[in-house]
């Protein structure tokens, strides 16, 4: 079926829905660094900010996220992304503020509306007719990679060339706004009739995919790098900070081109596993290249390659997780992934801010790369006993790592 056939009016209204309730979530990092950039060990500080932000978001995609109600999930959506927009807004009016108070601030805009990304995709998906799902979770990417493309130079802008506390007031209004237009977006979806997936069986169900989750959190924990230490790092090397925002915005731009590849090629060698940590290890050997460069040129250039290669990694783990769960915990699993993703990104926030306070910024680079790569011996070897447990139950499906991918599905 052609991507066409998304191009309607209802979704449309949720892109823009989608648009403003994202951009406030991608330029929420950069733009608490550059809040407190000034500040003595102001880089220190605005790395401890996102990893709170982060945080939040963790804790409130796995708390608010589960609780969501179907037949009225969009008022519980529109309420929680209201009361972040309240709190971008304190951050914005208030930035001289305690670091404490900006912490408490962040943890509550990443915790309110952090529900929202697996509630909305749910409301996309549940008014469309199954031969559609896969293209319009591959259109969503799209959608995602274009918002981060433009939210890093857009804090940049904004904070160096207006004002730094600009940001998060503009986050705040767009909060707002995606808050507003929930109501022009369907009320929920259907409830399951059946149990299938409830209880002990949704939790054995989420447990068992547990190799993937920590590979998500590897993959987000390089993208915590190319955030927070970038600036840091521009400025080691004598280069203009306000190279940031275009630097982060071609990484994003590079994302997307990579999920047009990916998805255009169809059929990839190997087993969707083998795909991920191949290109998990790619986009490292990027990173430390981004770490140890010191040219501008040189340090564009591996964040280009990381984006296009990053894009691979996502994809290849969504489609895992989608053959790992029964459809029935689909979305739980991909709650459990935004979450566990957004552990990785505070984890390699933490160790920046905690290495950059008494080491330089290519340092930071080189210790959130073993941090990264920890997690994906971690997950590799999850993944083996998982593969050999597996084969060891009689009637589960083995189709799923022939020749790259199940069957039935492809990225788009």
């Amino acid at each position: 079926m052609s991507y066409r056939l998304l191009a309607t009016r209802p979704v449309l209204v949720w892109a823009l829905v989608a648009v403003g309730a994202r951009m406030p979530v991608a330029m929420a990092p950069l733009a608490l660094v550059f809040l407190v950039r000034e500040r003595p060990g102001g880089y220190a500080v605005g790395a401890g900010l996102a990893a709170v932000y982060v945080v939040g978001e963790v804790v409130g995609a796995a708390v608010l996220g589960a609780r969501l109600r179907p037949g009225r999930a969009r008022g519980q959506l529109a309420v929680g992304m209201g009361v972040g927009a309240g709190a971008f807004a304190g951050v914005g009016l208030f930035p001289g503020a305690h670091p404490v108070v900006l912490g408490l601030l962040a943890g509550v805009a990443g915790a309110a509306p952090a529900a929202s990304p697996g509630g909305m995709r749910t409301l996309l998906i549940s008014r469309l007719p199954e031969a559609l799902v896969v293209k319009a979770l591959s259109a969503e990417s799209v959608l995602v990679y274009a918002v981060w493309a433009a939210a890093p130079a857009l804090a940049g802008v904004l904070a160096l060339g207006v004002a730094p506390p600009l940001p998060m007031l503009l986050a705040a209004v767009l909060l707002a706004a995606a808050s507003a237009g929930m109501w022009a977006l369907p009320s929920g979806w259907a409830a399951e009739e059946d149990g299938e997936g409830e209880g002990a069986s949704m939790a054995r169900a989420l447990a068992g995919a547990w190799p993937v989750y920590v590979t998500g959190a590897a993959a987000m924990s390089l993208l915590a790098l190319a955030e927070l230490v970038l600036p840091a790092l521009l400025e080691q090397r004598g280069i203009g900070v306000g190279w940031a925002g275009p630097l982060l915005a071609g990484f994003s731009v590079a994302s997307a081109a990579g999920a047009v590849l990916y998805g255009v090629r169809g059929t990839w060698p190997g087993s969707l596993r083998a795909q991920s940590l191949v290109l998990l290890m790619a986009v490292a050997g990027c990173v430390t290249l981004v770490g140890v460069s010191g040219s501008l040129p040189w340090i564009a250039g591996g964040l280009l390659m990381a984006g296009l290669l990053q894009s691979g990694v996502q994809l290849s783990r969504s489609l895992s997780l989608r053959d790992a769960l029964p459809p029935s915990a689909h979305a739980a699993g991909y709650s459990v992934m935004y979450a566990a993703s957004g552990v990785g990104y505070a984890v390699a926030a933490m160790l920046v801010g905690a290495v950059q306070s008494a080491a330089t910024p290519s340092v930071a680079v080189l210790a959130g790369v073993g941090l990264t790569l920890s997690l994906v011996a971690v997950g590799a070897l999850g993944e083996v006993g998982t593969r050999r447990r597996a084969r060891a139950v009689p009637g589960v499906r083995e189709a799923r790592d022939v020749g790259g991918r199940c069957p039935d599905r492809s990225p788009g």
